[in-house]
């Protein structure tokens, strides 16, 4: 009776494997680990036991410590329990679901929302519904990993053009009318750069080409545009036909992801997108945080005003001390330092200062843009930018 065993390599050598590609991104400066965080995340953090102050949270406007959004989450525990039971197709259709899905296509100014678990399962979800084997997927070069592989489980052919380059995009809308559908696919505010897609000449694109458009809103929802409605609201395009995406992980300081559109397009996501339909719902008390979150977003503006102010006053700083930042407009402020190794002892240095930036390297950024990802919060104080300022200034010396 022949073996079932397939092994046909000496014993011990999956662990020799592991060990070589573990010292490869050791010398190559991409080794990465997890640090504890033991507190909440406000402006200052305790990181492995010493408090820093954090210029790596996406916590952009503070609302995940907001004491209504907290009494929210523990109300609805109380009420609901801890877990949603099920799947929302089964047993885990909160009615809290009802409520912020509402409050969200408000917001957005769309006829209907639907929650998924995570952002990167609303666009690995909806990708493949929107375009399949015969279509065309039209990628900015520098989108979300999330948004590459919700192209690769589409199974449609994909074209990517340069970055925010709408004559490169229009060249290739010109060059596809052999597909069935073309959809073109772009981050809102583009999360390693801090820069703004051009929506308008995308759209205007699109609708001369007969084009669908999917925005991943992530980093833009809840800090710009009317009510923090995104970048769609920041250039006034509420109405436009653009499906968006988007988180409750970061402006909103929750945890899921959702997408915003048409009727017709929700419903045809609750019959035929996975990651809706074959997972579990949202604990209750994250509902509820995400709705309180959004009723602060829409009813304080002077949180977006405070996040800004911020942003511009630690930027202002950094290139007067003669730190190169790429020209962000928004709130992600990135200063590229080139190879990982570099990156990685800059950070440990600011470490050492008591200032927590996370060195971003590849694959997440393209190779010799190794960066310090800076983000500052609404609820920083002048104090906290002060101290981050001077950590940078002190490592110059």
């Amino acid at each position: 009776m022949k073996s079932k065993t397939h092994l046909t390599e000496p014993q011990g050598k999956l662990e020799n494997w592991l060990d070589t590609e573990r010292a490869v991104l050791e010398q190559t400066g991409l080794r990465r680990h997890l640090r504890t965080v033991m507190s909440a995340p406000t402006g200052t953090i305790n990181l492995d036991g010493r408090d820093v102050v954090l210029l790596g949270s996406n916590n952009y406007l503070g609302l995940s410590t907001h004491p209504k959004v907290i009494a929210a989450a523990v109300e609805a525990t109380r009420t609901f329990g801890t877990g949603a039971s099920g799947s929302r197709l089964i047993s885990g259709n909160s009615e809290l679901y009802t409520a912020i899905e509402t409050n969200l296509a408000e917001v957005k100014g769309t006829e209907a929302t639907l929650v998924f678990s995570s952002g990167y399962a609303a666009n690995t979800s909806v990708i493949p519904v929107l375009a399949a084997e015969g279509d065309l997927i039209l990628s900015d070069v520098l989108n979300h990993a999330s948004i590459i592989d919700g192209c690769r489980l589409s199974r449609a052919t994909k074209e990517v053009y340069q970055h925010c380059d709408v004559e490169h995009l229009k060249t290739l809308l010109s060059e596809s009318h052999a597909f069935r559908r073309r959809l073109i696919v772009t981050d809102g505010v583009f999360s390693m750069d801090g820069d703004i897609a051009p929506l308008p000449d995308i759209c205007d694109l699109a609708a001369e080409h007969n084009a669908m458009v999917l925005v991943d809103d992530a980093h833009g929802f809840g800090v710009l545009g009317k009510d923090g409605g995104g970048t769609a609201a920041h250039f006034g395009l509420e109405g436009a036909n653009i499906i968006q995406m988007g988180t409750l992980s970061k402006a909103v300081g929750a945890l899921g992801g959702y997408i915003a559109g048409s009727h017709a397009l929700i419903e045809l996501l609750v019959n035929r997108a996975r990651g809706f339909i074959f997972t579990t719902g949202l604990p209750p008390a994250t509902l509820a945080a995400a709705n309180a979150a959004l009723d602060l977003i829409r009813s304080t503006p002077n949180l977006r005003e405070r996040l800004f102010s911020h942003a511009k006053c630690l930027k202002t700083a950094l290139i007067d001390l003669g730190y190169t930042l790429l020209p962000s407009e928004t709130q992600i402020l990135p200063v590229v330092l080139g190879s990982p190794q570099r990156t990685t002892r800059v950070a440990e240095s600011l470490l050492a200062e008591g200032v927590f930036a996370p060195a971003i390297r590849p694959p997440a950024v393209p190779s010799e843009t190794s960066r310090l990802r800076l983000t500052v919060m609404a609820t920083h104080t002048e104090a906290e930018i002060q101290q981050a300022i001077a950590g940078f200034a002190a490592i110059l010396s």
